[in-house]
């Protein structure tokens, strides 16, 4: 079985990851914080929605998705 390994962009804080981010929350708190929104703060839809971002996707699928979603 192949071993997976978390993207180390999860643990940066958005300013770090990205340049156009004036932000200290870490990757993986915004993207939790985004889903949370997203699901009217419904904890349990979240949870199954956050999990490909901490377990499936690579770094550049992780960086394509706050692109896509996060930047303002």
């Amino acid at each position: 079985m192949a071993e997976v390994t978390e993207a180390h962009i999860l643990n940066e804080k958005m300013s770090e990851a990205f340049d156009w981010s004036d932000s200290d929350t870490v990757v993986r708190d915004a993207i939790w914080d985004y889903f949370m929104e997203k699901n009217n703060h419904d904890t349990d839809k979240t949870v199954v929605d956050v999990k490909p971002y901490t377990s499936d996707k690579s770094e550049d699928e992780i960086k394509q998705f706050i692109e896509a979603n996060l930047k303002k």
